[in-house]
């Protein structure tokens, strides 16, 4: 069964409240009972020391004396409070009719002090005190009873107005429990049904926050912000979505067009080979951007898994390098290189980290038009630190927040020239972050920019580098 909060809350409120209830009244029943306790035993007690002192005083006179002021006595005492005594030879002086009711002898008393018992005496219930007292060197019994149905009838009366009125009080506050959790839950249900108006069209909206600065106001900036960042992360797909379609348009409507004009009518084998390299290179460009927006789709579903393992970083510069030579020399600009003599051992996937190397490698080539570039690597304060640094177009201040963002190009108009999907350096910071390091860039428009990667550093002295000169030697030992 499945409850409501507002009903699992006065459900609850029912059982504490019952529970609550009945410990209060159980605490109040025993006071009582304890209170009447007291009050009897305090009244006998009284009673023995009065018969005490008419005894003491009467008894110089004589036994008959003593009887005579005894029954005086028990005709002063009102409520119905009685007593007998007993004399030294175990003779009752004076005992009323009720005394001689008793349907068994009352237990031995003792010695010293006042023992207390209840008993009927003729269906009335009495509390009775009983005591030897020495009077005159000789020791009388002295039981003095006070009647406890008055005050049973008091705890009798409270017992039934208790069984009245308790089911009565916890339902009553059951119900205004039910009435209070309705009115703390209301802004909930405003908080509900203002979010089942929000959709993908409007996500733009907000819920209201209340002014109240308690844990609703809390839930409710919790579930604005956690608005905000889906609208963010929509943007993000749908800005994605159409960057990606319109990349894939380009060289898709460029292997549509070379394919549509060699068709259309026959051609010498030369352009054939022209029409088909425009086209192979079209479907590389496709190829890439494709690869790009798997690796960033497998990356945002954590699906993306690197081999780490222990290697000399030097090794993946030097290989990164003759790469970006290549592409340096093609478009004449200078290329040089200053790599750590010394091994740079990191914990990577090295085809991981060769790759990010190369898009910063690329995009440095891409974005100089002449002038140089050039590729550092150094250790410092326990992080291995690889520099690549261009002469090229540089990066507005505006546009440096951004150029790690999906699809983004810095200065439109200036790089309109140059092909690429702009994913090269989203997926170069999610690799280095992935290998627990970051990506810095500075850079001046007109003067060329500097990207830096850091990554953490493992100890050196406990890792030896595998060059190829020991990677011959170790296959020559083999041989």
């Amino acid at each position: 069964m499945h409850l409501t909060i507002r009903a699992r809350l006065t459900l609850l409120y029912f059982v504490v409240l019952a529970a609550s209830f009945v410990a209060f009244f159980w605490i109040c029943d025993f006071g009582f009972r304890r209170s009447i306790e007291i009050t009897v035993n305090d009244a006998s007690r009284s009673n023995l020391e009065t018969v005490h002192r008419v005894i003491d005083g009467s008894l110089p006179k004589g036994i008959p004396k003593v009887q005579k002021e005894l029954s005086e006595l028990a005709g002063l005492w009102a409520n119905g409070a009685i007593f007998e005594v007993a004399g030294p030879d175990g003779q009752w002086i004076f005992r009323p009719q009720r005394f001689q009711a008793l349907q068994a002898p009352l237990p031995e008393a003792p010695a010293q002090g006042i023992a207390f018992l209840t008993t009927n005496l003729e269906a009335l219930q009495y509390r009775i005190a009983r005591e030897r007292v020495v009077i005159g060197g000789d020791v009388f019994l002295i039981e003095a009873a006070v009647p406890t149905e008055p005050f049973d009838q008091a705890l009798d009366r409270f017992r039934l107005t208790e069984k009245r009125f308790l089911p009565l009080l916890v339902v009553l506050a059951s119900l205004l429990g039910y009435w209070l959790s309705g009115r703390a839950l209301a802004p909930v249900n405003r908080i509900v049904e203002s979010a089942k108006s929000i959709g993908v069209q409007n996500l733009s909206q907000r819920l209201e926050v209340p002014l109240e600065k308690d844990e609703l106001r809390r839930l409710t900036e919790t579930l604005n912000a956690m608005l905000g960042r889906i609208e963010s992360s929509v943007a993000h797909i749908t800005q994605f979505t159409a960057d990606a379609s319109h990349d894939l348009r380009t060289p898709l409507a460029l292997i549509r067009t070379n394919a549509e004009l060699a068709l259309r009518r026959h051609r010498r084998e030369e352009e054939y080979r022209e029409t088909l390299g425009r086209i192979l290179a079209a479907a590389e460009e496709s190829t890439q951007l494709i690869e790009h927006l798997l690796t960033l789709a497998r990356a945002d579903a954590g699906a993306a898994q690197l081999r780490f393992e222990t290697a000399d970083l030097s090794q993946v510069l030097h290989k990164a390098s003759q790469h970006a030579r290549i592409l340096a020399q093609a478009k004449g600009l200078e290329f040089s290189e200053e790599i750590d003599c010394e091994p740079l051992p990191v914990s990577m996937d090295s085809s991981a980290m060769e790759r990010l190397l190369l898009a910063l490698l690329d995009n440095a080539v891409k974005y100089t038009p002449e002038g140089s570039i050039s590729l550092r690597s150094f250790s410092r304060g326990g992080q291995a630190i690889v520099e690549v640094h261009d002469t090229g177009v540089g990066i507005s201040e505006p546009d440096l927040p951004h150029i790690f963002d999906r699809f983004y190009r810095a200065d439109q108009t200036r790089s309109r020239e140059v092909r690429g999907s702009g994913l090269g350096l989203a997926i170069a910071r999610w690799i280095a972050e992935m290998h627990r390091g970051a990506i810095e860039v500075e850079s001046e428009l007109g003067r060329g920019s500097r990207f830096c990667v850091h990554l953490p550093l493992l100890n050196r002295e406990n890792f030896v580098a595998v060059t190829p000169e020991r990677q011959k030697a170790t296959a020559d030992s083999v041989v």
